[in-house]
């Protein structure tokens, strides 16, 4: 099933049987058609379908002229925002010959269906191309090429054709007997044949002529020509061709009238490309990120040029370099980014993805991730390392008791409550005792009779105090309002002390380690621990379009896009982050930087969960460019 093709066509109605390829085994969708004038319009329309679906192959059919079809071709090549791998272009006419190889990929390879009927093993065609070069051109216009065109021998064998038929034709004298007296022309006794004064009077000949034309066989450069009763080709056989991003032309099936099509095993032929790297000198970009790329510390020693750097990508390059036998130069990238997209800056990518689009770099040999976005604008080569997005976190501390460690079981808003309530008990119950006549006392002393109360101020406090410590103490109340205010204060107490003491055991003696976020859905379900990624980063494009499909990662990419501080500007800034944030936020990054940073000191620092994707890093090149 072939879905969503696209059609681009000056004349729609030669399109009309691509609406009736619909069988059971065969099913075809058209997305759109479009008639256009020249090339330009059609690179438009493509970018109108790539804003509305990037990733989804697209198929082509373009009934266009030769030569316009050839400039569609080249300027879709030439357009860095337009991607190469996801289209396929079929191309309606017998246009595809060798000098499509030299034409197209010098610009780069592409996938391109077609017909071919010009062959040039043909001893015909062969003869016709040693006699063409030796025509000179400033006569002959176009001689002295390698290759003709498709159009070229067409109207070649058209010509021959022709010839042919009249030089039958005229070999019999009667035909023309008595047919041109006194330079006048006569037709079926006639005098005169004009074609434009009505009505138009047919050549008597006309029909003799046609019958000469179908009796017509001989070889020319398109295979046999001949015809049937209707004026039909017989006998002859068109050639499917295929061209791919990564081989040059060659045939895939053959059509005949008389077998059909008829698939080929094809031999495909890897693009041929100017492999000439020796005593070149090139531009590598890069940036500085540990292990990848470092500069050099040697006490004493001044180090200059690509000798300044240490580090994997820095020991890959000399491989590279070694392995081609050029020089390079290592510059690291201006704007310390990795490359995104950017429409303030020129080609609209930033990083070392825009040093490669305009050209200021010819290699990228860094821990750039291979993405789709970016396969559009430059190349890959296959990824030099796997990984995936991980999750890192401050590490937790397994803290020793200290001298206050026996408040840990209640917050602290707790233990306010606390003391409030034990002053307010006190409170209250000087208050009862102080209007209750059961708690006043008749004594007789040595100054006369006088009354007491056992509940002064400084008593209540004592009394809520023992009471709490369950201790006890040396006066109760003896009022009812009195008792009822103690009772109530020591059940409080029973309750708090009885589940202060569970918790705090378990408080001092814990030493196993439990981290708060142990997975991507742990993060999306909370908003206490922020989160974030580098900026113009692939990750960050990776919950940008992850977006749309998963919800967990649409919940962190709302989260992340509403609290714009938590996107951090490099990876050290992420990590600096983590450690003094005290666990409270957690930096997605790459798993090979996240483990990397683990086993370093301070060992702050941990991975949790698994990788949220699965990619790889690659050497990155201009489009087109032979270092790929």
């Amino acid at each position: 099933m072939i879905d969503h093709i696209g059609v681009v066509s000056p004349g729609l109605l030669k399109l009309q049987q691509l609406f009736h390829l619909t069988t059971e085994n065969y099913k075809l969708r058209m997305r759109a058609v479009k008639r256009v004038r020249n090339a330009s319009e059609v690179n438009e329309f493509f970018r109108e379908i790539e804003k509305e679906d990037i990733k989804s192959k697209k198929y082509v059919v373009l009934d266009l002229k030769p030569e316009t079809a050839r400039n569609v071709i080249v300027l879709h090549l030439k357009d860095i925002y337009m991607g190469r791998r996801n289209y396929h272009f079929l191309l309606t006419g017998l246009v595809m010959d060798e000098s499509w190889n030299n034409d197209i990929l010098k610009h780069g390879a592409i996938n391109v269906t077609a017909f071919q009927i010009l062959q040039n093993n043909r001893p015909e065609v062969r003869l016709f191309l040693s006699h063409w070069k030796e025509l000179k051109p400033h006569t002959w216009p176009g001689a002295g090429n390698k290759n003709i065109t498709a159009d070229i021998a067409l109207m070649y064998d058209a010509t021959r054709v022709l010839l042919d038929a009249f030089n039958r034709f005229v070999r019999k004298p009667e035909v023309f007997r008595n047919k041109f007296r006194r330079g006048e022309v006569y037709n079926n006794g006639s005098r005169g044949l004009d074609c434009r004064k009505p009505p138009s009077v047919h050549w008597e000949h006309g029909e003799r002529i046609m019958w000469y034309l179908r009796k017509t066989e001989t070889k020319g450069l398109t295979g046999n020509i001949s015809f049937d009763e209707n004026g039909n080709r017989l006998n002859f056989s068109i050639d499917i061709v295929e061209m791919t991003i990564n081989s040059e032309m060659v045939k895939i099936a053959q059509w005949s009238d008389t077998k059909g099509l008829e698939p080929i095993p094809p031999k495909y032929r890897r693009v041929s490309q100017d492999v000439g790297f020796e005593n070149k000198t090139y531009i590598v970009t890069s940036i500085l990120e540990e292990p990848y790329l470092m500069f050099k510390n040697e006490p004493g020693k001044t180090l200059e040029g690509n000798d300044a750097f240490e580090g994997y990508c820095k020991d890959l390059a000399d491989l590279i370099a070694d392995h081609l036998k050029f020089t390079y130069i290592l510059k690291l990238v201006n704007d310390s980014k990795y490359g995104g997209v950017n429409s303030n800056v020129p080609g609209g990518w930033n990083g070392m993805v825009g040093e490669l689009i305009r050209k200021e770099a010819d290699i990228a040999i860094a821990p750039l991730t291979i993405t789709s976005a970016r396969e559009k604008v430059i190349d890959f080569t296959k990824p030099f390392m796997s990984l995936g997005i991980s999750i890192m976190i401050k590490k937790p501390i397994n803290q020793k008791p200290g001298v206050f460690s026996f408040m840990n079981p209640l917050s602290e808003e707790i233990w306010m409550c606390i003391i409030f309530a034990y002053v307010g008990v006190s409170v209250v119950l000087f208050l009862v005792s102080r209007f209750s006549p059961h708690e006043w006392r008749y004594e007789e002393n040595y100054e006369g009779p006088s009354a007491s109360n056992d509940f002064s101020l400084h008593n209540s406090l004592w009394f809520s105090l023992g009471a709490f410590m369950q201790q006890g103490c040396d006066i109760c109340p003896r009022s009812i309002a009195g008792r009822i205010v103690g009772s109530v204060w020591w059940f409080f107490t029973l309750i708090i002390i009885s589940s202060y003491t569970a918790n705090l055991a378990a408080f001092l003696t814990m030493e196993r380690m439990v981290t708060p976020i142990n997975s991507a859905d742990d993060l999306a379900k909370q908003t206490e621990v922020e989160y974030g990624t580098l900026m113009f980063s692939s990750t960050q494009e990776f919950f940008r379009l992850q977006s749309a499909k998963i919800p967990v990662y649409a919940r962190m990419w709302e989260f992340m896009n509403s609290k714009k501080h938590v996107f951090v500007s490099s990876y050290e800034d992420g990590i600096r982050r983590v450690r003094d944030s005290k666990g409270k936020y957690a930096f997605l990054m790459e798993s090979t930087k996240n483990e990397y940073i683990n086993e370093r000191q301070p060992c702050d620092t941990m991975k949790v969960g698994r990788n949220l994707d699965a990619k790889g890093y690659g050497v990155a090149t201009p489009v087109g460019s032979n270092l790929r």
